[in-house]
């Protein structure tokens, strides 16, 4: 089988682009491309959490009320979020109602803060887990890396709940670290060209 598909442009995608009508968005515009945003990071990384054991659909169908629920993401409200708060979000039936996935979202908003503090910012902390340009890398269909396994062990050290390996992986190949668009897919060379004029933060 393939690894790429046809879209409706005639253009070839990663294949697991058509197996949602809401991926196809989400991969022309947003999987694989840099981000430096703090904000941005701290989401995806919250979200990556609560996909754990479910499929990435049932999360992105859902973004905009986990957003809605958890202000944005903004970590330095989360962080203030008390048992009151947790009440509140597993009444919310927009999102994933699950109290160990919440309770992680609001202990690594904290733990975010405190590493802010460290590092100068979140992105520049985890800019520095991009693998080498000339690193072996692994298939395109692997879970994890080495680079992953050495940022979910550094922040579980730190605190971090809910930031395995593979749901680390799955962070870094969203937000640019790696650009694991098959090859022959259209919007590979797009990300390969976003990297190249990244700048990485410091």
């Amino acid at each position: 089988m393939s690894a790429t598909i046809a879209g409706t442009d005639g253009k070839e995608r990663c294949r697991w682009c058509a197996a949602a009508a809401e991926f196809l968005d989400y991969h022309d515009r947003e999987w694989g491309f840099p981000v430096d945003d703090d904000r941005r990071l701290f989401e995806k990384l919250s979200l990556e959490g609560f996909q754990s054991g479910l499929s990435w659909r049932t999360i992105l169908v859902k973004r905009d009320n986990f957003r809605a629920a958890f202000d944005g993401f903004d970590f330095g409200r989360v962080a203030r979020y008390t048992d009151r708060d947790v009440d509140r979000l597993l009444e919310d039936q927009g999102i994933v109602r699950h109290r160990g996935k919440i309770e992680a979202v609001i202990n690594n908003a904290r733990q975010a803060e405190r590493l802010v503090q460290r590092e100068g910012s979140l992105a520049a902390f985890i800019w520095r887990y991009e693998p080498a340009p000339d690193a072996r890398r692994e298939p395109q269909s692997a879970s994890t890396s080495s680079e992953s396994i050495a940022l979910s062990k550094e922040l579980k050290r730190q605190g971090w709940k809910f930031v395995g390996p593979t749901t680390v992986y799955a962070f870094m190949q969203a937000m640019g670290l790696v650009n694991d668009h098959v090859d022959g897919c259209v919007i590979r060379t797009k990300v390969e060209r976003a990297r190249r004029r990244f700048q990485r933060p410091q």
